[in-house]
């Protein structure tokens, strides 16, 4: 603990005064936070062999209790003796932090490692947590013996090294919580550090790449760690990228993404909407042809203010669950009228095309159908005919010559090519064209649905009733 502390002391002497006014601000911050509760932690790490043993300091604690979640492969749970207050709230059982006016508490645990320290081996959830907390700030020193020659990442700024007589000392600082540490063994090193990214690479990258960074725009200004390389078991690192032969554009959609991924609830949204929201947030237009497809479809609709409202919703969604349902509610918000644009996309493998849509409740006589849609189409109103017709009690398929509508005393035939159906076997030439294929989907023209069909429609503000009557 003394070697430890005289390097820290050390170091003070360069970056101590950064790192306290830092830090002091956070706890400022922390103090006056009423909802929720957050808190800062100080971890100390010395590596032994074959264990990480690791002192864990937790600041700006509730006076409320808080349960503490210990690391699944971690043994040894213990107080940390600081001070005759560090352990004060501790538990007999070490499940958590009781009651209690001491606003710090001071935990030990040792993480086995059962090979050693193996280069490029990611370490995952090695570090306690508090149930329900927030992590304000996080400082991590690691120490090693002076024969072990490496580089350290945790996703945290790095703030300083020191190699001295008898041990190696790392140090990191920042904004936010760690969780995971990675280890490279000699010829490993940060090549650039900025607010928001630190880079590792065996070898310095070009000047070209540096000067194109500066370029990029990036969603928030929480850092990450991008390791030009790959981790043994090939797993993904929580505030860490794991990059093999790096490039700005692989850099720019993966740092991206993850800042998206972390500060919005996207579920299962396909990797093209995750693309389509970071364009926007960015400012910056990049991903999959579909993803430049669709975002210059959803531009061309826009004005410029309601552009820069799409822009404003899309940020006050932050932290809420978004998928493509969501976003077509605030796209139609935006453009005053109601589309299904998104959603559909994400539902077809290829292109559907831009089109509003009617958001009334439909209902068949009496019963409400959701699977029933209704499009404005080059002047038309079309309805989705496979839901439709089913739920007027025929049957539809598709054959050799066209879309067939059949029950037991009707029976229609609408072929591909334009000009005319069939009805219970005879021809009619039209001049429109009742059924229309959009997008592999085929919809029916509202007229024509009213005069073969023979159906009523009722519409009011927030309904249609197709209604069927006499023959």
């Amino acid at each position: 603990m003394k070697i430890a502390v005289s390097i820290f002391s050390f170091l003070a002497i360069l970056i101590g005064t950064m790192v306290f006014v830092q830090f002091q601000v956070y706890s400022d911050e922390v103090d006056s936070i009423e909802k929720g509760y957050h808190y800062s932690q100080e971890v100390e790490i010395v590596y032994r062999g074959e264990s990480l043993d690791i002192r864990h300091h937790f600041k700006n604690l509730p006076t409320e209790s808080v349960s503490i979640e210990w690391p699944k492969n971690s043994v040894n749970p213990n107080c940390f003796i600081e001070n005759e207050h560090s352990c004060s709230r501790l538990s007999e059982d070490f499940s958590q932090f009781k009651e209690g006016e001491t606003r710090g508490q001071s935990i030990s645990y040792v993480i086995p490692l059962e090979k050693g320290l193996q280069s490029g081996k990611l370490m995952k959830d090695v570090f306690a947590t508090l149930a329900n907390g927030d992590v304000q700030f996080s400082t991590v020193h690691i120490s090693t013996e002076r024969e072990v020659v490496g580089q350290w990442v945790t996703g945290l700024p790095l703030i300083g090294e020191q190699n001295l007589a008898l041990v190696n000392y790392t140090m990191f600082s920042g904004v936010g919580p760690v969780k995971d540490l990675f280890w490279q063994a000699g010829g490993f090193d940060l090549h650039k550090s900025t607010d928001v990214l630190s880079i590792y690479s065996k070898t310095p990258l070009s000047s070209a790449f540096y000067e194109k960074l500066a370029n990029v725009n990036l969603l928030s200004e929480d850092h990450l760690a991008v390791i030009n390389g790959t981790n043994v078991d090939g797993l993904e690192g929580y505030r860490m990228l794991f990059l093999p032969n790096l490039t700005i554009a692989q850099l720019q959609q993966n740092v991206i993404i993850t800042q998206l991924e972390t500060n919005y609830q996207l579920a299962d949204s396909p990797n093209w909407i995750k693309q389509l929201m970071a364009s926007y947030l960015t400012g910056t237009v990049f991903g999959s042809d579909k993803t430049k497809e669709v975002a210059a479809t959803i531009t061309a609709q826009m004005t410029d203010k309601q552009l820069e409202e799409w822009n404003v919703r899309l940020k006050a969604l932050e932290g809420e669950k978004v998928d493509a349902f969501v976003l077509d509610e605030q796209l139609s918000d935006v453009l005053g009228a109601s589309t299904k644009y998104i959603t559909m996309n994400a539902r077809t493998k290829g292109s559907y095309p831009f089109l509003y849509n009617d958001p009334r409740e439909i209902y068949v006589d009496l019963h409400k159908h959701e699977d029933i849609q209704i499009i404005l189409k080059d002047g038309e109103v079309l309805y989705s005919a496979d839901s439709l017709l089913k739920a007027l009690g025929f049957d539809v398929k598709i054959g050799e010559n066209g879309y067939y509508v059949t029950n037991e005393t009707h029976s229609y035939r609408f072929p591909e090519e334009p000009g005319f159906y069939v009805f219970n076997q005879r021809r009619y030439n039209t001049v429109s064209t009742p059924i229309t294929n959009v997008a592999g989907q085929y919809f029916i023209e509202e007229s024509w649905l009213q005069r073969l069909f023979l159906v009523e429609l009722t519409k009011s503000e927030n309904r249609i009733t197709v209604k069927t009557t006499q023959e």
